[in-house]
């Protein structure tokens, strides 16, 4: 069900959330660093993203593509918003940064393992990313304006460079020296892993304080971000029901294994303690959602055996 790897991923990002809140002083020096450390993850996650086979891809899922970015970029978020606006109103803000963040770049690696339609999650992943520098900010500003005193044009302008600057990077060294490209690659999953704990060590540290004296903010995060976990499941599963269920699979793939980091990133530099750890908690149900997936692949296989 899960990759060795994987495990690790989630051992790394836990073991240094909680090094963050136990050991601030001793990691203190790596808070003015996590939105260069999330550029450096973002250029090597691009690193293995076709940019230009994405036109080709996208001609023949143009209707599906441009279906998917509104509900994913725009309605779905704020639907959310105001959902736990009215139930859980202390997370409004931070479920509606991670269901308004692009797609993660190890989606379409997600995609593979259920049989979901890969080329449509490689757009979303592409689309996603370009959008979300500016629907993502918008979205904060429309709906949660009056509870967030923070500039338009600063978020937009932290979340271009966030995005673009490694993309253009790594497009870039892909047609300039592909030999360098590939060692970079082959060296990509530790370096990533260096990335994802000194992230966590910079942002968690701040709020040690905090953590310590309320140990149960933890415990209450995992169990929101699972609950979200299930709801975009079950949105994606929804949105595509008259779809094949390779579309099914990608569209609920594309709700469900976002960019978290990026949101831990992106909250940690303008909002509280909360929206970060929503975030990092995420982890658990990005993984999990495999196992929904794989049992809703086998339902509906059976139905159309």
């Amino acid at each position: 069900m899960f990759r060795l790897n994987d495990l690790i991923l989630l051992l790394v990002i836990f073991s240094s959330l909680f090094a963050g809140i136990l050991f601030p002083e001793q990691v203190s020096f790596l808070q003015p660093f996590p939105l260069y450390l999330m550029m450096l993850l973002l250029f090597l996650s691009f690193l293995t993203t076709q940019m230009t086979s994405v036109w080709e891809i996208l001609k023949s899922h143009g209707p599906a593509v441009i279906w998917l970015s509104f509900l994913k970029m725009l309605l779905v978020p704020a639907l959310i918003y105001f959902l736990f606006r009215e139930f859980y109103p202390q997370y409004a803000i931070g479920a509606l940064l991670l269901t308004g963040v692009s797609t993660g770049v190890v989606a379409p690696f997600i995609s593979g393992l259920v049989n979901a339609n890969s080329s449509l999650v490689l757009v979303m992943v592409v689309i996603s990313s370009l959008i979300v520098p500016f629907s993502l900010p918008f979205l904060v500003k429309l709906l949660a304006g009056q509870d967030v005193a923070i500039p338009l044009s600063r978020m937009i302008q932290m979340l271009s460079l966030v995005i673009f600057v490694p993309a253009v990077a790594a497009e870039a060294l892909r047609r300039l020296s592909p030999s360098i490209l590939n060692k970079l690659v082959a060296k990509r999953y530790p370096v990533s892993l260096i990335m994802f704990a000194a992230i966590n060590l910079a942002v968690f540290s701040k709020y040690a304080d905090f953590f310590r004296q309320n140990p149960a903010t933890i415990l209450e995060a995992t169990s929101i971000s699972i609950i979200l976990g299930a709801i975009y499941v079950i949105i994606g599963v929804l949105t595509n029901y008259k779809s094949s269920l390779s579309n099914q699979l990608a569209a609920a793939i594309t709700f469900g294994n976002i960019n978290n980091v990026l949101v831990i990133v992106f909250a940690s530099e303008f909002f509280g303690h909360l929206e970060p750890t929503l975030a990092a908690t995420y982890m658990i149900p990005f993984f999990g959602l495999i196992i929904p997936l794989r049992i809703f692949q086998r339902i509906r296989s059976g139905k159309n055996s």
